[in-house]
């Protein structure tokens, strides 16, 4: 039997693994406008609108029927599936995912436990297993095992869709502009956490580049995946060019891709972020 993958629109796909990857969207709402994400909307267009917004969007999990729908193609075509969601701690959108595979068989739900490019790379990477001979269940099993390993860390431009989207205080990230103040976060436990902040993108950079070395290092073996929210890629290079001693002669090209809707209502534009599996 053959297998499909099958994510939510919060994992950012490399171009290469959207065509083999089955995408069930979420949506996306500018106050009365309500768009399809990846569908009605691109990153581009989301970015443009964000700026522009004087109050935040806001998104919606997937609902149970758009997974059925897809579930359905899957059974029509005689395939069973592997589905790959974002953090049951950070939407419902698991939750629908798991109601509508009650209704078929050989679905397998795995709750990446991650978002964005965290998802990205274990999506990936039941790509890489799907390519060496591994069923559904058996695909299933090893994201289980390895999406703990996961670690995926964020530098954020500004404090300010944070507070506006009520994860810190106004008095915060007024200071925090004042003294120009770069979050870091990562996803621990499917939670968003923060694990420092630096003053200014220099300091923010080192800090990253403290974090990936405290976890271990990459496992190069596996799929890793840098990303940007907003519309220029600038900051990320910048990033990339100051920690060339991690990539140098470890991988033939590091990619990177702009991060999507959900996480990007929440960082704002200017945030990076950098995905991989420890060693």
């Amino acid at each position: 039997m053959k297998t499909r993958i099958i994510v939510d629109s919060t994992a950012d796909l490399m171009p290469e693994a959207r065509e083999r990857i089955h995408v069930v969207p979420l949506t996306v709402h500018f106050g009365e406008e309500e768009f399809i994400d990846g569908v009605t909307i691109d990153h581009k267009t989301f970015y443009e609108k964000l700026i522009e917004s004087d109050t935040l969007p806001t998104t919606s999990q997937a609902i149970p029927d758009a997974f059925m729908k897809e579930f359905e193609k899957a059974k029509e075509a005689g395939e069973s599936a592997v589905v790959i969601t974002v953090s049951s701690k950070l939407s419902g959108t698991c939750q629908s995912a798991l109601i509508a595979a009650q209704e078929y068989e050989n679905i397998y739900i795995v709750d990446s436990g991650s978002a964005a490019v965290g998802s990205s790379i274990l999506a990936e990477y039941a790509l890489q297993l799907l390519d060496q001979g591994l069923d559904a269940k058996s695909i299933a099993e090893k994201l289980e095992e390895e999406k703990e390993k996961i670690i995926i860390i964020a530098l954020v431009d500004t404090l300010e869709y944070l507070k506006k989207g009520g994860r810190v205080s106004k008095a915060v990230a007024f200071t925090g502009g004042i003294l120009n103040i770069k979050p870091v976060l990562s996803v621990i436990d499917g939670e968003v956490d923060m694990l420092g902040k630096a003053r200014g993108s220099k300091m923010g950079n080192n800090l990253l580049v403290q974090e990936i070395e405290k976890a271990g290092g990459v496992d190069f073996s596996k799929p890793v995946l840098l990303g940007y929210t907003g519309l220029s890629d600038a900051v990320l290079l910048k990033y990339i060019e100051d920690s060339q001693h991690i990539w140098k002669g470890n991988t033939n090209s590091l990619n990177y891709t702009t991060i999507g809707s959900v996480i990007g209502t929440h960082v704002g534009p200017g945030a990076i972020a950098v995905a991989f599996f420890k060693k």
